[in-house]
């Protein structure tokens, strides 16, 4: 028996709830079929804009929402019904331009794709919510059955087939993401290879039809790096929708003895790395404010579960 197959797994859960899993908003869901509840609560409700980017408006910490005056007396058609915040009004978004609302003459364009941090609960809940919808809507308007236009219903939650009735909802598409380690001190970070050099994460991969999160697991990493993993143990998830993705995140145990072996041309490089190497790389900020600096090692950003699982996994002694 090696060393690492007689070692434990040492007791490693994330520190922090992922950014974009933060809860801080009703999903109301009861309202989505509630045609009179909706065209009821229209007029005080907030929108949400969000442009063709993906990018939205903050101030202060929070996403900007603007008011529905110029949208007309009801939701359009391609507005989604995101639930109410703590003020009890409901909260919409649609796809458009930017428009500061007029007391926000200071908000700020954010892509969530490169920050986190700066969101509060509700703003991160929104924001996910409302990227994720809109990225389904932009890409559903025809029926996968016989190609027939389809129209939004359930406030935004689910289209129809207008012909047969057949509905169709949100499409999510499952991938798991694992931190290697050795169960000691040591953790394996990849650079897939059209990434910039010293930019390492963990390894991820999409769940295949048939396939279980943990044997999907297994499989991701052998094929990117050539090695075998056990003790796979799930840590959280987080929702990704660029475009529509739920990353369930994992750890897993494997022997640092084996050797790499890129298999599928995605990994260019990938090396383990200890907990000091790791600690440092966290102390430089993330890949993209460390960028300048002299450091090996350039981690993920906040919003990203990736970074959650490395902080957590370094914090641990």
């Amino acid at each position: 028996m090696s060393e690492v197959e007689a070692k434990t797994v040492p007791d490693f859960t994330l520190r922090n709830t992922p950014l974009l899993s933060r809860v801080g908003a009703d999903r109301s869901d009861h309202l989505r079929t509630d045609v009179d509840a909706a065209v009821e609560g229209w007029a005080s409700a907030a929108v949400l804009r969000v442009d063709n980017r993906g990018q939205v408006l903050i101030v202060d910490g929070r996403v900007a929402l603007g008011g529905t005056a110029d949208l007309g007396d009801t939701p359009p058609d391609n507005a989604v019904f995101l639930g109410r915040i703590d003020d009890g009004r409901h909260v919409w978004a649609i796809r458009s331009p930017l428009v500061p609302p007029g007391e926000a003459a200071d908000a700020t364009v954010l892509d969530i794709r490169r920050t986190g941090r700066v969101f509060d609960d509700v703003s991160a809940q929104l924001v996910s919510t409302a990227t994720a919808l809109l990225n389904w809507h932009d890409n559903a308007r025809f029926s996968p059955v016989d190609g027939a236009p389809t129209r939004s219903i359930k406030g935004g939650w689910a289209r129809i087939n207008p012909v047969t009735g057949v509905e169709e909802f949100p499409r999510i598409d499952p991938a798991v993401i694992c931190l290697v380690h050795d169960g000691a001190d040591r953790v394996v970070l990849a650079r897939q290879a059209a990434w910039p050099e010293r930019m390492f994460s963990l390894l991820a991969g999409f769940v295949e039809a048939g396939e279980s999160f943990e044997t999907c697991v297994i499989r991701e990493i052998s094929e990117e790096i050539g090695i075998a993993v056990r003790d796979v143990r799930y840590l959280g998830s987080q929702p990704w929708p660029f475009p529509r993705s739920l990353m369930v995140g994992f750890h897993a145990l494997a022997d640092p003895d084996q050797e790499f072996e890129f298999k599928d041309g995605e990994i260019a490089e990938a090396h383990w790395f200890t907990r000091d190497e790791v600690r440092a790389a966290l102390d430089v900020g993330d890949w993209s404010s460390a960028a300048a600096t002299e450091s090996r090692l350039l981690l993920p950003g906040s919003i990203s579960i990736a970074r959650e699982i490395i902080e957590s996994w370094a914090e641990t002694d």
